[in-house]
């Protein structure tokens, strides 16, 4: 019996020059049936087994574990996945070039040259993927690969394809399309900074419930590095541009790893080895083959596979310009060729000639429509002397009897009463996502050191800048001009913010595409993780300028300072995040930030008072985001109405008379408290706190009214970022 486990257990065996991982059973079982293969769930029963009890009961599990999955191709050939598309028909319009001058050498000119193509994407197009085969669909650039993926995977509006998409003859709806399915992008979207092992780790506790225990996911996570051929990678980073990390063959399985971590029926790819080598190209086909054998369908669009990986595939599509110019099996492509009147030589690489052959009659003047023609009536010979091979088991039942067999982790506690739209509550994925983003927060210290830098430099200068201000006259302007700086400046250090979204903007949108987790997780989790930076932000620059600049009002007025700096860094910080979700360039949003940041600032009443800014722009004034912390710390400054800032004889300090000797300032006070009826002395108190507030227009609303304002627009450009990317992620063509 132990040695039934040893052929069970994943293991390295070398097939065709391959070096990677495979699960097999007993070898007699292979050479009696076809395609019998050990699922990944199943795989883990056995380990688990294996680490609970290594006795008696270690033998009866794998032998229970070995029939089950001779019950399991039963079960799978009796019933069967069959993914049947027919007639998919999608096109989009494309606007006609202007030409300017089109009327001056056309007498026929009658202004539409503003009007739109259509051009067709996919016309008709038909065929069926079946459970344990690899499809692979072909052609040149431009002919519809990736559109015909996107439109199986469920990536194109409803209303833009035409035609009809079933699973087991039921059409597939998009809801449990998400759930039963996995699509791999063309690019490589991961964490840099994350290693092998823990990015699939993130994966699984995405994708696999919450029911799941912890020592269950890490078990399925390392069977599935075994699975792709990871295991010496699986303690490297990523890495990117700036990082030395895995290979490109090793980031492309690890891409394919994340998305199959929950064991889909369904798995498509688009172009997988887009930019490898022949022999990494080969390993990740490799890998698909063993996906497709454990009882998935893979589809995949391919740009010019090798001979080898050609060897792997069972259905091909070769399409031309949005038309099938041939489908079925890699075995009938000589024959095909041949009574089409191009024989393949016999040396010659099958898809390179058949690509090559579309190439030629693309450029001829009839095209390939001799070609489409003559599919459809070599397609109509074979379904006729062929047999369908047709399921009637209800998809539901299919579904069920699947997960039986341990496909489809992320559904299996759930999917046979009724299908869950995410695998995880939403507390889970909250925490899975901060765990994430706090790992890579802390491999790239550099990125909150230099923001805490710039902070600390800042309030050093404008510390040395406005040391120890005194309460006359000049030192009230010199305060408003240090107010003003300091909260505009909280708002400019949050620009940061732009590229931390646009660098994850695509993985959140791959990993969204198919309920990895909710998008309401994502905001709640990123704001409540940015807090404590921006608490730390707010401290640092508080306490370097608030008493050094000799602000008034002890500790009371430096908490209130502290927490409207904090508030003004989580509405700055909340405004960027919003408009990094609207734009989709870094350029672009550093130049938007900034231009909106400066009219806050013209508009917050430091350069020109409320009573004084016109009234078709007075809205501006009440929609910037520094009127409220500015005119909160000037009420925290100016608000002790015992507190004089203008006496007697500084009345002239701002005037041509303040140069002149003591005496004559004293002389002038006794004239004018003779016309004004009213004893002015050199000591009188002429302006105090309340006054200053109420010459900058600053009465309508308490300070801390402006705090909560201020504090309640961070939240609403957090709800805003939360509807962008409800609206904005859907990552589906029109």
């Amino acid at each position: 019996m132990s040695g039934l486990f040893g052929r069970l257990s994943p293991a390295r065996r070398v097939i065709n020059g391959d070096d990677l991982p495979l699960f097999y059973n007993d070898q007699r079982c292979q050479r009696d049936t076809a395609r019998v293969s050990v699922t990944l769930a199943e795989l883990l029963m056995s380990m688990e087994d294996e680490q609970n009890d290594r006795s008696r009961a270690l033998d009866d599990a794998v032998a229970s574990n070995f029939w089950s999955s001779v019950s399991s191709y039963s079960v799978r050939s009796s019933s069967p996945f069959v993914l049947s598309f027919k007639d998919l028909t999608y096109s989009v319009k494309i606007q006609k070039k202007f030409k300017p001058f089109s009327c001056c050498g056309n007498s026929h000119f009658d202004g539409n040259d503003m009007e739109m193509n259509t051009k067709v994407l996919l016309n008709g197009i038909s065929g069926e993927a079946r459970e344990g085969e690899m499809m692979a669909v072909l052609g040149a650039s431009g002919s519809g690969k990736s559109t015909l993926i996107d439109a199986l995977a469920n990536r194109i509006a409803k209303e833009s394809l035409h035609g009809a998409i079933t699973l087991n003859g039921e059409v597939l709806e998009s809801r449990l399309h998400k759930v039963i399915s996995a699509y791999v992008m063309q690019d490589d979207l991961l964490f840099p900074m994350l290693t092998v092992e823990e990015t699939l780790m993130f994966s699984a506790e995405f994708r696999l419930p919450h029911s799941l225990s912890k020592k269950k996911k890490k078990a399925r996570v390392q069977a599935l590095i075994d699975q792709l051929g990871l295991r010496n990678a699986a303690k490297t980073v990523i890495g990117d541009e700036g990082h030395r990390g895995v290979s490109g063959g090793e980031r492309r399985r690890v891409s394919i790893g994340i998305d199959i971590i929950h064991d889909p029926i369904i798995l498509f790819l688009d172009e997988p080895t887009s930019g490898l080598d022949s022999t990494s190209a080969y390993m990740v086909v490799k890998v698909l083959q063993r996906i497709a054998q454990s009882g998935s369908i893979v589809i995949m669009s391919i740009h010019q596979p090798s001979y080898r990986i050609l060897g792997l595939v069972d259905k091909l599509i070769f399409l031309s310009r949005g038309n099938t110019v041939y489908s079925g099996s890699p075995t009938h492509l000589p024959r095909f060729f041949s009574e089409f009147g191009h024989p393949i030589p016999e040396n010659e690489n099958k898809t390179e000639f058949a690509l090559d052959l579309i190439l030629e009659l693309e450029g001829s003047p009839e095209g390939t429509k001799t070609l489409v023609e003559y599919h459809k009536q070599w397609r109509a010979k074979q379904t006729s002397s062929q047999s369908r091979r047709n399921t009637n088991v209800s998809l539901k039942d299919a579904i069920n009897a699947s997960i039986s067999r341990g496909k489809l982790v992320s559904g299996a506690a759930n999917l046979k009463s009724s299908f869950q739209t995410f695998a995880n509550p939403f507390w889970t994925e909250m925490v899975v996502i901060g765990k994430r983003s706090i790992l890579n927060s802390r491999r790239q210290p550099e990125l909150f050191g230099i923001r805490l830098g710039a902070v600390l430099v800042t309030g050093i200068i404008l510390a040395t800048i406005f040391w120890k201000l005194d309460n006359s006259p000049r030192g009230i302007q010199e305060r408003l001009g240090f107010f003003a700086f300091a909260m505009s400046t909280t708002f400019y250090t949050c620009a940061e913010a732009i590229p931390v979204f646009l660098q994850e903007r695509y993985i959140f949108m791959r990993e969204t595409a198919y309920n990895a987790y909710r998008r309401s997780s994502y905001v709640l989790a990123h704001t409540i993780i940015s807090i404590p930076a921006l608490i730390i932000l707010s401290a640092s620059f508080a306490a370097t300028t608030f008493w050094a600049v000799g602000l008034a009002g002890g500790s009371e007025s430096f908490l209130f300072f502290f927490l409207t700096i904090l508030a003004a860094f989580w509405a700055g910080s909340s405004f960027v995040t919003f408009l990094s979700g609207v734009v989709s360039h870094v350029m672009i949003g550093f130049t938007v930030v900034v231009a909106i940041l400066a009219y806050f600032l013209l508009f917050s009443g430091f350069f020109i008072s409320r009573d004084r800014i016109p009234l078709y722009w007075i809205w501006f004034h009440y929609l910037s985001l520094v009127k409220y912390p500015y005119e909160g710390v000037l009420q925290n400054e100016f608000e002790d109405p015992t507190k004089c800032f203008v006496r007697g004889i500084q009345m002239f300090d701002n005037s041509p008379l303040g140069q002149v000797p003591a005496a004559v300032k004293i002389s002038l006070l006794k004239s004018m408290s003779g016309v004004l009826g009213i004893n002015v002395t050199a000591e009188t108190c002429v302006t105090t706190g309340i006054d200053i507030l109420k010459q900058q227009g600053i009465t309508e609303i308490s300070k801390w009214n402006c705090l909560w304002i201020t504090v309640a627009w961070g939240f609403f450009f957090r709800v805003l970022f939360y509807f962008t990317l409800l609206i904005g992620s859907k990552n589906k063509r029109r």
